[in-house]
């Protein structure tokens, strides 16, 4: 279940990178699609071991 709240987690970060107009952050939204891919591939992993387990 924790893996789940973290996926979402970076996921959300992603988002919140790509979309802030922040000057301070602005050297680390080249880094937003890494956090946003990184994330929906381990919610869809998460996911994917949830129902082979049969959790789902």
């Amino acid at each position: 279940m924790i893996g789940l709240i973290v996926a979402i987690a970076i996921l959300i970060f992603g988002v919140f990178l790509k979309s802030t107009n922040d000057p301070k952050l602005e050297s680390s939204k080249r880094f937003s699609w890494m956090f946003i891919l990184i994330g929906i591939l381990t919610l869809i992993g998460k996911l994917v071991i949830m129902y082979q387990n049969g959790e789902l």
